[in-house]
């Protein structure tokens, strides 16, 4: 559908991009087809290690953030507005002042409010709309500046960032499973999904942990979780959890799995995290969960599991404790 769009756009002059220069295409997703632009010029960045792999497979240039002086700039809109806004303001100020910003996304992403929005602040194109979408353009400069992601400070005292998972306050899951974790811990766990270091700090709070492994495959979150956890025992991974390979076999994995890979519910994206939590463990080792009472984990988890047993929850919440993995699959290194 972006392909679409931004192919109809080039081709009615709705969109000329400049002759030379980078061109900056924030957050494109796996599956993006931007075949229509030029490949040698683009710099992809994306923080999201999925999408950023795939990307990198199939040969662009990749990186986290933007940096400046680039050409021209494209936005694959996210879905959450104030990411949006951050993203736009970001894109603006990486491009050479006055040139082009395109912001391409679905009407389910919010385009449509977006682009309100920008032209109540902005000169911006007319919008190109084309499969469930729009595209336009706006010139880059400073009138986004306060839409720049700026950190805020929630309970707790920890620091989030627009965009991340539960930005706002402590996931009610996680704060269940934090309060259901063991007083002690065993020496090495991960925690698999790690947000922004909420989990990470109760396990550091319990007796036993020698090492702890922050598993987390948004970069921002990642960043976040390395000013909310300065304890020395915890270990920073930028990695996609489903394929993560622990250091050895984890003793323990605590996790709150997500279950949206886009705007739809995923359950196999939760049991892709069940799968990789089996693998890392050792045979005696345990898995601390917390899903959705709604998510069909239950079946999974029996196969993967010689233990299973629920330990408590809430009405939209299930706490499962899960010991001894079935068939480990890998030989440790």
């Amino acid at each position: 559908m972006r392909s679409a769009r931004l192919t109809h756009a080039l081709e009615t002059g709705a969109i000329s991009l400049p002759q030379t220069g980078t061109i900056a295409v924030y957050r494109p997703r796996a599956g993006d087809d931007l075949t229509v632009l030029p490949k040698d010029r683009l710099l992809l960045v994306q923080g999201f290690k999925p999408d950023h792999d795939a990307f990198a497979a199939l040969g662009y240039r990749m990186a986290v953030t933007g940096g400046s002086g680039h050409a021209a700039a494209l936005v694959c809109l996210p879905r959450a507005k104030a990411e949006a806004r951050a993203l736009l303001a970001e894109a603006a100020a990486s491009v050479t002042p006055g040139g082009p910003v395109i912001v391409d996304g679905q009407k389910t992403d919010g385009i449509e409010a977006i682009y309100r929005d920008l032209k109540a602040r902005l000169p911006v194109s007319e919008p190109l709309s084309k499969a469930h979408g729009k595209v336009f353009t706006f010139a880059s400069g400073p009138g986004l500046a306060d839409w720049a992601a700026k950190p805020t400070l929630i309970d707790g005292g920890f620091q989030t960032l627009p965009g991340v998972f539960s930005a706002d306050a402590p996931d009610r899951g996680s704060m269940l499973l934090a309060a259901a974790l063991p007083d002690r811990m065993p020496g090495y766990t991960v925690d698999l999904g790690a947000g922004w270091g909420y989990l990470a700090r109760a396990i550091l709070a319990r007796s036993g942990v020698k090492k702890l492994d922050l598993v987390e495959a948004e970069a921002a979150a990642l960043e976040c979780a390395r000013i909310n956890i300065t304890d020395e025992r915890a270990r920073f991974h930028w990695a996609d959890a489903t394929s993560y390979r622990a250091d050895g076999y984890a003793d323990a994995v605590v996790c709150n799995p997500p279950f949206h890979a886009t705007r739809d519910a995923d359950p196999g994206l939760g049991v892709a995290f069940l799968e990789a939590a089996a693998r890392m463990l050792s045979p005696n080792g345990t898995l601390w969960l917390v899903a959705n009472r709604h998510l069909p984990y239950d079946r999974p988890l029996a196969t993967l599991f010689r233990e299973v047993e629920v330990i408590g929850g809430d009405n939209a919440f299930r706490l499962t404790r899960a010991a001894r993995p079935n068939k480990p699959s890998r030989t440790p290194h």
